[in-house]
C-alpha cells in the first residue's frame, strides 16, 4: 500500500534544524511529501544539515502561503495538538492517527499537520482539521518537539502500514467513499456563513463561535462530495427564496 497519498504539513516553523530533522524521520518512515506554511527560514543550510542524507525531501518541500493551500485536495485532515479547546473536537492518539492514515491513503489525500514549535495551532487551523491527534506523554512535562512529534506519528503511519496491507483483500475491501476535498468544504463553509448573515441568522460580531461550532459539527461527520453538493443545493434554494 502507497504512502503517496500522505503530506506532512509544518506551519509557521521557526527552527529551520526543526524542518530537516522532520524530512529525516519522514524518509526513514516511508513518507515523502513535505509541505511548508510560510516557514520562517528556507530554504536553509540547518535543514540541509538535519535532514542528514533526507534533502531531496527538501528539495521537492512545497511551499505554500496559506494553510488552506497546503491542504488543497485533502479528505482527511489531522492535526497534532496537545492543547486543550473550548469547542470539542474528536481526538485520536497517535497510534490510531497512524492506522486511519494509512486506511484512508489507499483512495484520498490525507494531510498530517504540525503547527507552530511555541503556540501550535491556531483555532482557525483547528477548525479546518477533521480530528485532533494528541501524543500521550508525561502529564508533568508536556513540551514536544515539534519534528520529534513528527517521527512520533510517521512512526505510526509506519507500523499501520504493514498490518493493513497484509489484510488487503479485494473480496472483502471496503466500497470507496468519496469524501469531500477540504478546500471544497471551505467554499462550502463560506457559502454557509453568507446563507446565515443574508437569513438573518447569524450576525458575526454579536455570535463569533457559531461558524467555528458548525464547522466543528461537520468535520467531526466528514461529508460524502454527494452530500455536500445536496447541501450547497438547499443553500442556493434559501437565498433564492430570501431575494
Amino acid at each position: 500500500m502507497s504512502l503517496d497519498n500522505i503530506r506532512v504539513v509544518m506551519i509557521n516553523t521557526s527552527h529551520p534544524g526543526n524542518i530537516g530533522a522532520a524530512a529525516r524521520v519522514m524518509k526513514n518512515m516511508g513518507l515523502t511529501r513535505l509541505y511548508l506554511v510560510q516557514p520562517k527560514q528556507f530554504p536553509n543550510y540547518e535543514a540541509t544539515a538535519m535532514a542528514s542524507g533526507a534533502d531531496d525531501l527538501l528539495t521537492q518541500a512545497v511551499l505554500c502561503d496559506s494553510f488552506e493551500q497546503a491542504l488543497a485536495g485533502c479528505q482527511l485532515v489531522l492535526g497534532s495538538t496537545a492543547r486543550e479547546r473550548k469547542i470539542q473536537h474528536e481526538f485520536i492518539d497517535a497510534r490510531e492517527a497512524g492506522k486511519l492514515a494509512v486506511e484512508e491513503a489507499a483512495e484520498h489525500e490525507i494531510a498530517l499537520v504540525f503547527g507552530r514549535e511555541r503556540t501550535g495551532l491556531t483555532n482557525d487551523e483547528i477548525g479546518l482539521c477533521h480530528k485532533l491527534i494528541n501524543i500521550a506523554t508525561n502529564p508533568d512535562y508536556r513540551s514536544l518537539n515539534v519534528a520529534s512529534a513528527v517521527q512520533i506519528i510517521s512512526y505510526e503511519v509506519m507500523m499501520a502500514r504493514q498490518p493493513v496491507t497484509d489484510a488487503c483483500d479485494e473480496s472483502v475491501a471496503p466500497a470507496s467513499l468519496d469524501y469531500a476535498s477540504s478546500d471544497n468544504m471551505e467554499r462550502f463553509y463560506q457559502h454557509l456563513q453568507q446563507t446565515l448573515i443574508d437569513i438573518d441568522f447569524l450576525r458575526i460580531k454579536q455570535s463569533p463561535q457559531l461558524m467555528p461550532k458548525l464547522r466543528n459539527i461537520y468535520n467531526r461527520i466528514r461529508l460524502q462530495q454527494e452530500e455536500l453538493n445536496i447541501l450547497r443545493g438547499i443553500l442556493n434554494k434559501t437565498q433564492k427564496l430570501k431575494k
